[in-house]
């Protein structure tokens, strides 16, 4: 068996022309969706995100406005920054890029955007949403997995879908996200990490598993059950070459759909980084946002 390439760029592409047909119908009526991108310190893998993310907003007519804050920016500046666009209502979506230099207290940061501008689905409000069943915000990187298994029609309910990474920006929102009791889930889902003991028993009897645990090719073809749809969310730089958290090799003679990395995860994050910004857009028209103070 040779697995079906999931090609996250080709979907990527799919999805930013029915978005950009949507921002034309909103700049006719004189609406552009507004993204605020904050890069803080030099860190090259973060420069090179926020270029892609620009060369979307720019793709799909969305205003975007970049801060770029040196290193040694104190903390309560780059919170006045937010705080100003928090204010700003031309900027409907706010994106401060991870990581943070170390002086700042990144968690405490993070909680100053207001709910209604995280369309990166990170702030405290927005999690607690979708735990309750009811999101306004998903995180991107989650909400692009589960949207590569509906464009490629992987089943998902009824499945049992195993998680291997329990970070706040992935496999803790997905885990939420495909156990819902809803469209695209329904799923029963099992969250591992790299201390879960006999890894395998879990994972060898995953349906579809999904893997952002930060180590590059951690999982190999005798922790796959075979005919399992792979996931790799990693992205590991080795001898100059990224590499996933999935021996690509290995895994791809068994499974029956894998993402590669690059070009599989990855371009899906930003495009739901656009629809999250036309989302934010759109509630703030239609006076749905909440009310917050900061």
């Amino acid at each position: 068996m040779t697995a079906t390439i999931i090609d996250g760029k080709a979907v990527s592409n799919q999805i930013l022309e029915e978005l950009k047909a949507e921002v034309d119908l909103l700049r006719e009526k004189g609406q552009q969706p507004g993204l605020a991108v904050i890069l803080v310190g030099d860190d090259p893998a973060s420069q090179v995100y926020v270029r892609n993310k620009e060369r979307a907003c720019k793709k799909l007519g969305i205003f975007s406005s970049k801060y770029c804050l040196p290193d040694t920016t104190p903390e309560e500046e780059l919170i006045q920054l937010i705080q100003k666009l928090n204010r700003d209502p031309n900027i409907h979506g706010i994106l401060l890029q991870l990581p943070l230099p170390q002086a700042i207290d990144e968690k405490k940061v993070l909680d100053y955007i207001s709910p209604n501008k995280d369309v990166d689905g990170f702030h405290p409000y927005n999690l607690g949403r979708l735990l309750a069943g009811d999101p306004i915000f998903l995180p991107c990187t989650p909400q692009g997995v589960q949207e590569l298994l509906v464009r490629y029609q992987i089943p998902i309910e009824g499945q049992n879908v195993v998680i291997v990474g329990r970070s706040n920006i992935v496999g803790k929102p997905l885990a939420m996200m495909l156990v819902q009791k809803a469209k695209a889930a329904n799923a029963t889902v099992s969250l591992c990490h790299t201390r879960t003991k006999n890894l395998k028993e879990f994972t060898s009897r995953a349906d579809i598993l999904i893997v952002a645990c930060g180590k590059a090719r951690m999982v190999t073809a005798d922790l796959v059950r075979p005919g399992a749809a792979v996931i790799d969310v990693g992205i590991n730089r080795i001898d100059g070459k990224l590499v996933g958290d999935v021996d690509f090799e290995q895994v791809s003679q068994i499974s029956s759909f894998i993402t590669p990395v690059p070009g599989g995860v990855g371009p899906m994050t930003i495009a739901m980084l656009m629809k999250n910004t036309i989302k934010a857009a759109k509630r703030f028209w239609e006076g749905e946002a909440t009310s917050f103070s900061f």
